[in-house]
């Protein structure tokens, strides 16, 4: 019976798109390429599936290759993985082993068997034909499967050609919406790869609910539409159209409709002004480490989510009064959502809502009618990084209709950069040793003090550790009179 099964899988697989080859594989890692070989050496086939055979077929580099291994049943399959090196088990209930930086499975089964993008029942089937392990793939352009040993393409859906029509189109409208997860993952893919996605898949994903997804699985996909697509507002348009925006991003859908100063904001709605401000913002990530790309790309989305709540008529003009710190609670609610706290160690929530609530502070700077102190700067340094505030500024100033000055956020960093406190406040030149060392005692009066001399460093009075020394002397002569300006405004 193996043997039969083993005789019409390989019939079937000639006939699935046999016409199709390409005979290079120079491109394809060469554990990949062993791998391959040592399965075709035990009598398997090894095919390169998912997202490494689309992006070859578009010309993009791809880091992640996944190998499908039939013919061959789990056992034997790790056996003759273990001569290509050494094999580690990534996923034992979907048998996906991992050979150096190169994944392969045995082809799936999946049945549905409960609500959520988790609920499946998965068998591994060396004897299925790749057109049936293709089918429970979400899209067309990721169910083609390419042969290394041979160049030839399995298409058994016509992802190739959707790919030359930039069509998304799903693979079996019966199974796509098994998983809610497919319709984040279709915005994404649409906005990278400049897919338009057909309607018969618009209509299943505008069906599909999405209050299964835990947060972490929606920022994977978000992540991916803001940092990897050139333009991320594609992918938000279409968010916006299969109503994604309205049940996982409401402070996002308050945009739509709220209408801005013509004189100001001549390309209409705040909606569309924060599409073409992200897009603004993702050409100023490239340079920048991943934490900082998230805070920016963030900062972007949430920059006027005060506006709704702002925004009225006065005087016949429509204003915005005090929307920077309005924008600051629904953007802690977004983030809430998506679960954003620290990532690598950098504080990316703080740095968006300090982006949120300070985002006009640049422009404001530059044209302040008297000059702004270097004290304001350093404060402002407290708050925010004041790089990727002026990132996403200059941003929000180019991302408009019409023709405008955005030339100070030049200077705003600039005068940054010469101060120093572009990426942070300076550090306290007095610390809690000199105050010991000057016969203060341990307890709240040394905080006091130091806030006292810190403030003043800000100002530029205190530009040395003698400097700080004088004054915690002065202070501490004060005795009680030593005050805690924890509650004073600062200068900006």
């Amino acid at each position: 019976m193996a043997r039969w099964m083993r005789r019409a899988a390989v019939a079937t697989e000639r006939q699935v798109n046999a016409a199709a080859v390409d005979p290079t594989n120079q491109d394809l890692p060469e554990t990949a390429r062993a791998v391959a070989e040592a399965i075709a050496n035990a009598g398997g086939r090894a095919l390169v599936v998912g997202g490494w055979v689309r992006d070859r077929l578009l010309g993009l580099d791809s880091k992640d290759v996944d190998l499908e291994a039939y013919r061959l049943d789990a056992k034997t399959l790790r056996e003759v993985l273990a001569r290509v090196g050494p094999v580690n088990m990534v996923g034992e209930s979907f048998t996906v082993y991992k050979v150096a930086d190169v994944d392969v499975s045995l082809p799936r089964r999946e049945s549905k068997t409960g609500r959520g993008h988790k609920a499946f029942a998965v068998i591994g089937d060396p004897f299925m034909s790749p057109a049936e392990a293709a089918r429970r793939r979400d899209f067309t352009v990721n169910a083609i499967a390419w042969d290394p040993l041979t160049g030839e393409y399995l298409d058994p859906f016509g992802g190739r050609g959707d790919l030359e029509a930039r069509r998304l189109r799903m693979v079996d409208a019966a199974t796509f919406g098994d998983d809610s997860l497919r319709v984040l993952r279709g915005l994404q893919l649409a906005a990278r790869f400049d897919l338009e996605m057909d309607d018969a898949t618009k209509h299943v994903c505008r069906r599909l609910p999405l209050d299964d997804l835990p947060a972490e699985r929606i920022w994977g996909e978000i992540e991916k539409l803001l940092l990897r697509a050139a333009r991320p507002s594609a992918g938000w348009r279409l968010a916006r159209e299969l109503g994604v925006v309205a049940q996982l991003f409401p402070e996002v859908q308050a945009l739509i409709d709220c209408p801005q100063e013509p004189e100001w904001h001549p390309e209409g709605d705040v909606w569309v002004h924060t599409l073409m401000v992200v897009d603004e913002a993702r050409t100023r990530i490239d340079d920048l480490p991943y934490p900082k790309q998230v805070a920016v790309m963030l900062g972007a989305v949430c920059h006027d989510l005060g506006k709704p709540a702002t925004t009225a008529f006065s005087d016949g003009r429509i204003r915005s009064m005090e929307h920077e710190q309005a924008g600051v609670a629904p953007s802690a609610t977004l983030l809430d959502r998506l679960n954003i706290h620290s990532v690598g160690g950098f504080d990316v929530r703080a740095q968006v809502l300090g982006i949120v609530a300070h985002h006009l502070k640049p422009l404001s700077f530059f044209k302040a009618a008297t000059p702004v102190s270097d004290g304001a700067f350093r404060r402002l340094a407290q708050k925010v990084d004041l790089e990727l505030l002026a990132r996403v500024a200059e941003s929000d100033c180019l991302g408009r209709g019409g023709s405008f000055d955005c030339s100070g956020i030049g200077w705003f960093l600039a005068r940054a950069r010469a101060l120093g406190v572009e990426h942070a406040p300076p550090a306290p030149l007095l610390l809690g040793r000199h105050l010991l060392a000057l016969g203060l005692s341990p307890g709240p009066r040394i905080g006091a003090v130091l806030r006292q001399v810190y403030e003043q460093q800000l100002e530029g009075r205190v530009q040395s550790v003698d400097d700080g020394v004088a004054l915690a002397r002065t202070l501490i002569a004060d005795g009680d009179g030593i005050a805690d300006p924890r509650g004073a405004a600062g200068d900006e």
